[in-house]
């Protein structure tokens, strides 16, 4: 009876065990693929992306044409969306790379790489992330996209 307490204790104690590290792994990412993630230049992109992004380590995603980092994810990447036209959104050019930023769902930033193509947005959760560390961090994978515009009338500093 002993030796049976023992087993019992025993496979309970490795059934819990393995249910802590399953429920510790963090699975994929759930993401929508952007309407032109099938263009070659995003994987391009995405063979490229860094293994951390202001400070977040990388996490697989489900989607084709995408990123993100940190558990919860604090910067989220979209390669193909359709990119923008001309807009009021503030822009600022950061290494190299104009970047149009939507703040109109913060503390959720979007960060779009403007006049690239296929068009590219970051969504930067300022409660995990810092934008600015996020673009900086993805400005040399974003030149990867030619670029077919400029900002006109860049605003002096980044925020978020």
């Amino acid at each position: 009876m002993t030796s049976l307490r023992i087993r019992t204790l025993t496979l309970t104690t490795a059934a819990l065990a393995s249910a802590t590290l399953l429920t510790g792994c963090a699975g994929d990412v759930p993401m929508e693929a952007a309407e032109n993630a099938n263009d070659p230049a995003c994987a391009d992109v995405i063979v490229r992306l860094p293994d951390t992004v202001a400070g977040l380590e990388r996490r697989t995603t489900n989607a084709q044409a995408t990123g993100a980092w940190g558990t919860p994810s604090g910067v989220e990447l979209q390669c193909g969306v359709v990119p923008s036209g001309p807009t009021t959104d503030s822009c600022v050019n950061v290494d190299g790379v104009d970047w149009i930023i939507d703040d109109s769902q913060a503390p959720i930033y979007r960060f779009e790489a403007y006049g690239r193509s296929p068009g590219l947005a970051v969504f930067v959760n300022s409660e995990h992330a810092s934008g600015t560390a996020a673009v900086l961090d993805l400005g040399t994978v974003v030149k990867q996209l030619p670029q077919t515009r400029e900002c006109v009338g860049l605003v002096d500093t980044l925020e978020p």
